[in-house]
């Protein structure tokens, strides 16, 4: 690019700054954080700084280790991704074991509404018996908006938007329905009473695939644990492989592009395991 060019880019920069001054103060510079939701749901208290300062530390290490093996050091950028990839780890299995404390909420509102309680209480009474904070964060929400002012069905839609489990927002949604049609205790109790009932069910049905599933679980790790035992053997048995491999072609692109696909191959298989239960 010429230096005519970057004049010109740099003109029309700023003009477009200087025309934007009048509308500064309807903008607004908070971005989320990629990896805020995972760290929410995994329960990590950790300031952004020292996240982003602990992805940084591990690139660095990266770096180092790369060019003291005399690999490509851009391969160490690579440690930067592991913060995500533990923390979304950490966050799925959370939200795992929150789907096992949905159903008990359920049962407890439903015990609340036989016994003469009004819908909001029943649901205060069944989130304060929650250990959870995953499960019980949805009816949380729409606790405090109703708090506030908004009606319960509204509070119920606006929680149901937000639950990340498809089946908490479907018993949101249906709670709030039966609001929405001002149905009396008793029948707000049977509806609620087939909705804890078709979650029971679910994570019964839930708990069955993932028997069913282990089996394939460990043959997938196994079958991914084979490539680098082979190709071990084979570095060990034939001189010339390992020649191949510790030459500077092995340590920049071979060796690196067997990992990523390697890694990538487990992501994707346990994508397709866990599909089958969603």
């Amino acid at each position: 690019m010429s230096s005519g060019a970057i004049g010109g880019v740099a003109v029309a920069a700023m003009i477009f700054a200087i025309a934007s001054l009048p509308l500064a103060r309807r903008w607004s510079l908070r971005v989320a954080h990629p990896d805020g939701p995972a760290l929410r749901d995994a329960g990590w208290v950790i300031s952004f700084q020292r996240w982003e300062a602990l992805r940084a530390g591990l690139v660095v290490a990266g770096i180092a280790v790369c060019s003291a093996i005399g690999a490509a050091p851009p391969i160490g950028l690579l440690l930067g991704i592991l913060p995500s990839v533990l923390a979304r780890a950490g966050a799925g299995a959370a939200r795992e074991r929150a789907r096992h404390g949905f159903p008990a909420l359920l049962v407890a509102t439903h015990a609340g509404l036989r016994s003469g309680i009004a819908l909001p209480e029943a649901l205060r009474r069944a989130v304060a018996g929650c250990t959870d904070p995953i499960a019980r964060r949805p009816f949380e929400d729409a606790l405090a908006r109703f708090d506030v002012g908004d009606p319960l069905d509204v509070a119920l839609t606006a929680g149901a938007l937000r639950a990340r489990e498809p089946r908490t927002a479907d018993a949101m949604r249906t709670l709030a329905l039966g609001v929405a049609e001002r149905m009396p205790i008793d029948r707000s109790a049977s509806l609620l009473s087939a909705v804890a009932d078709l979650a029971r069910h679910d994570e019964v049905l839930l708990d069955e695939i993932r028997a069913r599933s282990a089996g394939v679980r460990v043959q997938m790790y196994l079958l991914a644990a084979v490539v680098p035992l082979l190709a071990a053997y084979l570095v060990v048995t034939m001189p010339g492989l390992g020649a191949t491999l510790g030459s500077g072609l092995g340590r920049t692109i071979l060796v690196p592009t067997a990992a990523i696909l390697e890694v990538a191959g487990i992501v994707v298989s346990r994508r397709i395991v866990r599909s089958v239960s969603e």
